[in-house]
């Protein structure tokens, strides 16, 4: 694609990464047989393509009107698209360029502007997130139906293991799923004390930085990027093998510090280590797999359908290695239409762009249920609150159904 950027971007950072990007695309249109929101809506501009334009004209000084500003939000940054390419165009990150640009350029209405604030100031704070959880759990008896299905029922946790092993790794806990889904990490751990591998995590460490910095406030995602390598390190340094990611939405993000931290003096070699060393928990089931299959009961534990998070399949390309082991496990796995769809979940997407989220996650549900399974097991904590406000199936981590395979 040729491009003429104006000489505000030419020589920015941001512009030139755009540029590579944009020179990159070839109009070939495969990614509009991918893409969820070009699928519902048929338009150009609901697609990566259209939306690729968009920010190419913005570019070269095109005027940016709200309605740049829409097309824009409507992308859910799944991801698809970057999968399908053939010439391996970096949307995501160009998307996200061009969503800041455009947010600098028009601004956003006084309720936009409270709503993401909102977002930013609740999901990402640990403690203020369980608080308004635990408000929100004491009054479902009184909300109406489908409101009170979108507040997630209380997931007891068993214990962490107490066993220290010779091998060690950290485990980010992540901000909303600690209160959400307490049980994921704590059968993350069991798993893998039952290997040999002590897992832990350190006490400052926190959101990923992908809400904040998914919703255009970028130096404040960077800021919880710096908290976490800092609150990492020195586990690191005393020879943490890995960062075990059980949200892959987080683990994208953070495999991804590597580049966002790039120009910063003070963090872009230790950004870089962090990176290198993210594995989501998959990798690691994966790379002691004998050791794992050793463990399993022999035995057939019925139905079980799988839905792959974009970030997994699309943003990390980790595509058959769960299933894998949960058909190893004994999981007689259901056959997903459309797998390579978004469920309409996306981080903060379900609830800015709820009408497209709510047909998304309709026909994700009808996907995973054809095959009548017993149960839906899932890779992020985004995804599995989402699809569990939609069915009254059970929708779990994937590590829990591994644990419970355990002899």
């Amino acid at each position: 694609m040729q491009t003429n950027l104006t000489d505000e971007f030419k020589h920015s950072a941001n512009g030139q990464e755009a540029e590579a990007i944009l020179r990159a695309c070839v109009h070939c249109g495969f990614c509009t047989a991918t893409c969820p929101t070009y699928q519902l809506l048929g338009n150009e501009l609901d697609s990566p393509r259209g939306r690729i334009y968009l920010i190419k004209e913005m570019l070269e000084g095109a005027e940016v009107t709200d309605i740049t500003m829409l097309h824009l939000d409507r992308c859910l940054t799944c991801r698809s698209c970057e999968t399908t390419c053939p010439s391996g165009v970096q949307y995501g990150r160009l998307v996200d360029i061009g969503r800041a640009i455009a947010e600098e350029k028009t601004g956003r209405g006084l309720w936009q502007s409270v709503q993401r604030w909102l977002l930013r100031a609740v999901l990402p704070r640990t403690a203020i997130f369980n608080l308004l959880l635990a408000l929100g759990r004491m009054l479902r008896p009184l909300l109406p139906g489908t409101l009170a299905k979108s507040v997630p029922i209380t997931q007891p946790a068993k214990p962490w293991p107490t066993t220290r092993h010779a091998r060690s790794m950290l485990v980010l806990q992540g901000c909303v799923q600690p209160g959400l889904a307490p049980n994921t990490n704590a059968a993350a751990a069991r798993v893998l004390d039952r290997l040999g591998i002590t897992l832990s995590s350190a006490e400052k460490a926190g959101c990923c930085g992908a809400v904040s910095y998914h919703l255009n406030a970028h130096e404040d995602g960077l800021e919880y990027m710096r908290r976490n390598i800092d609150a990492w390190w020195p586990q690191v340094e005393q020879g943490a093998e890995a960062v075990v990611m059980t949200a892959s939405g987080c683990g994208v993000m953070v495999k991804e510090y590597v580049h966002l931290l790039r120009n910063d003096t003070a963090y872009a070699s230790k950004a870089a280590k962090i990176s290198s060393i993210t594995r989501d928990l998959s990798e690691i089931l994966a790379a002691e797999k004998n050791g794992l299959l050793r463990l399993l009961k022999p035995e057939q534990r019925g139905k079980a359908a799988f839905h792959s998070p974009c970030t997994l399949q699309h943003g990390q390309k980790i595509v058959g290695v769960i299933e894998e082991l949960l058909s190893k496990a004994g999981y007689e796995l259901t056959q997903v239409a459309d797998k390579h769809l978004c469920c309409g979940s996306a981080g903060t997407y379900s609830i800015l762009q709820k009408e497209l989220s709510q047909q998304l996650l309709h026909n994700k549900l009808g996907a995973l249920q054809s095959g009548s399974p017993v149960q839906i097991a899932t890779a992020n904590i985004g995804c599995q609150a989402h699809l569990q406000s939609g069915t009254d199936i059970p929708v779990r981590h994937w590590i829990e159904l591994i644990e419970e395979a355990l002899a």
